[in-house]
């Protein structure tokens, strides 16, 4: 496979800074938009200490299927330049979409064959594309399925339970104090308990309800979420089961967490540093890898 740096222009005209990885051959070639969870993200999702290393797995096994695959820094992140406490969910959303139609234009990619996979808040991004802009196909990795805000406080009761019980209701209580005070904000970064924080895509997402998109998608849907995901409930897979009107596959893999690695212990976000040390769950990398070559590189009669 072959790695080109790039920048993309976003619709606001700011260069975002990216990878496109090539298979062996002339092509052209399908392609997959890779998009990654919420905050700090660069092009292979990692964070800060959070480092999933999710993009160069990802980029590997559909290169060896024949898939090329564009991957980027998010705003202020890496070679991106801008402020990521200042930019929106929306903007989030929008760049993932100019992302799309950069990738659509690019010579020797089939704008006819191009999947996208998102993973927490990407996975939400790539129910909009789904919905909005002809993907061939998606894969949704550990998506919610009702309102932010919603989502927001099933996260908050699951991680919760990992404190000594007389302590759970301070927990709430403090919960309820930053929700009101983020929804109280105007301003794109607002100090939060002396915190500098995203108050603007706080806002955004806690209002944003991906189910609305979720009943306007067509093409194939392959979603994944881990049994020992404390993030994203498990639950929510029945949903956009439900919702979807296209052909929906399903998936709640046992023992998987929310870092895409597995556990066979009780889940806790104190885990997420240790599974981090290992690389991202190789059947997992596997099974979205053949499920988007039946999907992009095998002509729909033939699929089974």
């Amino acid at each position: 496979m072959r790695d080109i740096d790039l920048t993309l222009p976003s619709d606001d005209g700011l260069p975002i800074a990216g990878t496109l990885t090539l298979p062996e051959g002339v092509g052209p070639h399908p392609a997959v938009l890779l998009l990654y969870g919420s905050g700090r993200a660069d092009r292979d999702s990692n964070a800060g200490r959070l480092q999933l290393n999710l993009g160069g797995p990802l980029a590997s096994a559909l290169a060896a299927e024949g898939i090329a695959t564009l991957r980027y820094d998010r705003r202020g992140v890496g070679a991106t330049p801008g402020d990521w406490r200042a930019t929106g969910f929306t903007d989030n959303r929008d760049d993932a979409a100019a992302a799309l139609r950069w990738l659509a234009t690019r010579p020797g990619i089939r704008a006819d064959a191009i999947g996208v996979i998102g993973h927490s808040e990407g996975a939400i991004h790539a129910m909009s594309l789904a919905a909005r802009f002809g993907v061939t196909a998606a894969v949704l990795l550990a998506a919610v399925a009702r309102p932010g805000e919603a989502a927001l406080r099933w996260q908050g009761s699951m991680i919760s339970c990992d404190l000594p019980a007389p302590l759970r209701p301070l927990l709430k209580r403090l919960a309820e104090w930053y929700l009101a005070r983020i929804k109280a904000t105007s301003t794109n970064v607002a100090r939060v308990a002396g915190m500098p924080v995203n108050a603007r895509w706080m806002r955004q997402m806690l209002i944003h309800d991906p189910r609305p998109d979720l009943r306007a998608i067509t093409v194939p849907v392959l979603a994944v979420t881990g049994s020992k995901d404390i993030q994203v409930d498990p639950a929510d897979l029945a949903v956009i089961r439900r919702l979807a009107p296209g052909a929906v596959e399903t998936r709640e893999i046992p023992d998987l967490t929310h870092m895409l690695r597995r556990d066979r212990g009780r889940p806790s976000v104190r885990s997420y540093r240790r599974l981090l040390r290992a690389p991202v769950d190789a059947d997992l990398v596997a099974e979205i890898t053949h499920w988007l070559a039946r999907q992009l590189t095998v002509p729909r009669a033939q699929r089974v």
